[in-house]
């Protein structure tokens, strides 16, 4: 009989004071059942306890290791591989003209482009110091064609020049490029001036441009996405155009030889993404130190 009783005074709804109940509240409630000895709380179930809560804020930790990762990780990698290249054209430069930068205009602006890319001064001194002992390497250019017809100037310092033109060539064939004489006769070797331009007009920039001896001035942007002009001058003329827009107060990001395409080609999406990947491939190379195109978006 008692275990029947129990049985009902289960089976019975709680009164509604109960169901509302918490954990503030003072009035006791009468119950059928016999008072059960009394349990203390864990300290971490009392009211005064904050509730968690998750939210996009609280867990951002895993959006910011996939910018580490997919963003930063690539961009330390292409640091690296951009030092060591440069640190191959510095042993060039001095093997050429010697390591005093006063004589050689050639190493001084290797020297210039190196401060700008932030390469530690550690590098550049121990880049000059084995420059004589260093293994002989050579410079050569590759001529090329991309998707859509795009034309394409690989510079490549190597010591091993089989072992180079195999390399090209595979990365070509392998994301829809091929080897190609003539492409050279479209591009120009010119000096270029690189220049803030967040804080000077177009209009401004071109009378700048006329006043600092410059023939032409393209408005562009850096690795950052940051407004950039290239003030275009004959080669010759390269270190007294920079001088002159310094003097016309000008913030100078970099000096250096280019060469400029004559004529665009005009790419659609698809042919500007397979031409995007092959330009990345041959950038990964370690023997190649830079690549010059004549892509132009499709408007």
């Amino acid at each position: 009989m008692v275990g029947a009783a129990v049985l009902r005074a289960l089976r019975t709804p709680l009164p509604r004071s109960l169901a509302a109940a918490s954990c503030s509240c003072s009035a006791p409630v009468k119950t059928l059942l016999p008072p059960a000895p009394r349990v203390l709380p864990p300290p971490w179930s009392g009211c005064s306890v904050r509730p968690l809560q998750l939210c996009s804020a609280l867990c951002a930790g895993h959006n910011k290791w996939s910018k580490v990762k997919h963003i930063k990780g690539p961009k330390d990698e292409a640091r690296g591989r951009m030092f060591m290249k440069l640190g191959m054209m510095i042993k060039i430069a001095v093997k050429e003209g010697g390591s005093n930068p006063e004589l050689n205009i050639n190493l001084a602006q290797l020297l210039e482009q190196c401060r700008n890319k932030n390469m530690p001064k550690a590098a550049i001194e121990t880049a000059i110091k084995n420059a004589e002992k260093a293994k002989p390497v050579s410079q050569q250019m590759f001529e090329a064609r991309g998707p859509g017809g795009c034309l394409l100037l690989i510079e490549v310092l190597t010591d091993n020049n089989t072992r180079s033109h195999q390399e090209v060539k595979r990365l070509l064939s392998k994301n829809g490029g091929a080897l190609s004489d003539g492409v050279r006769h479209n591009f120009t070797k010119r000096g270029v001036v690189g220049a803030a331009g967040d804080t000077i007009s177009a209009e401004r920039a071109l009378e700048l441009a006329i006043e600092a001896g410059a023939e032409d001035v393209q408005e562009t942007e850096d690795e950052e996405e940051q407004p950039l002009l290239k003030f275009i001058c004959d080669t010759t003329e390269l270190s007294k155009v920079r001088a002159s827009l310094e003097k016309l107060g000008m913030q100078i990001t970099s000096s250096e030889v280019e060469f400029i395409p004559s004529n665009m080609s005009s790419l659609d999406q698809d042919q500007l993404d397979a031409a995007s990947s092959l330009v990345e491939a041959l950038t990964d190379c370690p023997d190649i130190v830079r690549v010059w195109d004549n892509i132009q978006a499709a408007s």
